[in-house]
């Protein structure tokens, strides 16, 4: 964090994750003046410079709808996938440091915001399921505990990526005859505008983030339909994400009295099946969850961060 002095009175709140990028620009007084939608940003899954890229070109759309110059931005609050690790955290606010002179940064984690957004400063748990998965709770006396997170090779389970290779292999494995039939079999090509298997590999080997996560609309769709094959799938992340929810609640106390939840990240809403499912496993897993959605997004989250942090160092009205 670094603080920074001047008269600027305008904020800018980040959420940026391993699919996309909401950039919020605020008065000091909350009025929200702009949103916008840029791509990746956390570079642990992508890279910094495209990171860097989707940061930077989201910050200049905003500021460019409203004509205010970087030197007017008296804050800014980034919640960054990646950004636990202390050196991820430390590059993204150099980036911010050098570009806006006059702004108090804070670079914090994706699942700090959205705790935020649903929360505020009250106890309950966030069950993020986006490009990636992981569980942030924090109870009335501040303690918190998170779980999952820790990339797709050996964490992540019930995320949009997960889902999408186990898509995957749910096609090579009814082609080879191991597995059952499934309708995934006569739309994944189709659907990644993909000639054959090389056309995918290559992909997948460039950044299987541009293929696996953005293969999970067509198995929530396909689910819907009722393709068992895509139930089974989803059935077996909605167990992944309520047993990740579950070990917050028993590391926080929780297991036999009620609390809230909220769940948050590309996944939720966009198949009625998954959904329901979810919700099934989390009453078998945490019976006292009580289900809420955030009432802001992250990125709205984040500027009022930045709104309060300027506030208590004299940068906000």
């Amino acid at each position: 964090m670094a603080q920074k002095s001047g008269e600027a009175a305008y904020f800018l709140g980040f959420d940026g994750g391993g699919t996309k990028t909401e950039c919020v620009l605020a008065r000091a007084d909350g009025e929200i003046l702009a949103r916008v939608f840029a791509g990746p940003s956390n570079p642990l899954r992508t890279n910094y410079t495209r990171a860097w890229f989707s940061l930077g070109e989201a910050a200049d759309a905003v500021l460019g709808r409203q004509k205010i110059r970087a030197g007017d931005i008296g804050g800014i609050c980034a919640g960054i996938g990646g950004a636990g690790r202390s050196t991820v955290a430390k590059r993204i606010a150099s980036f911010f440091e050098r570009g806006y002179p006059n702004a108090r940064v804070r670079v914090t984690t994706d699942l700090e915001i959205a705790l935020e957004a649903a929360f505020g400063s009250g106890e309950g748990l966030i069950l993020l399921a986006g490009t990636g998965s992981a569980a942030l709770g924090r109870d009335s006396g501040g303690r918190t505990a998170r779980f999952g997170g820790r990339g797709p090779w050996f964490s992540d389970e019930g995320s949009a990526f997960d889902i999408g290779r186990r898509a995957f292999a749910a096609v090579g494995y009814a082609e080879e005859h191991r597995g059952p039939e499934t309708a995934l079999s006569n739309k994944l090509f189709k659907f990644h505008q993909a000639r054959d298997w090389d056309a995918l590999y290559e992909r997948i080997a460039k950044n299987p983030d541009d293929v696996f996560p953005q293969t999970f609309p067509l198995v929530a769709q396909l689910a819907d339909k009722e393709d068992a094959v895509c139930r089974e799938i989803l059935s077996t992340a909605a167990a992944s994400l309520a047993e990740l929810a579950g070990s917050v609640a028993k590391e926080l106390g929780w297991t036999e009295r009620e609390f809230p939840i909220a769940t948050v990240g590309g996944v939720y809403g966009r198949s009625k099946f998954f959904d329901a499912a979810i919700a099934a496993e989390l009453r078998k897993i945490v019976p006292g969850a009580r289900l809420l959605l955030p009432g802001i997004s992250p990125a709205e989250a984040a500027v009022k961060i930045a709104i309060r942090s300027g506030s208590l160092n004299g940068n906000a009205a």
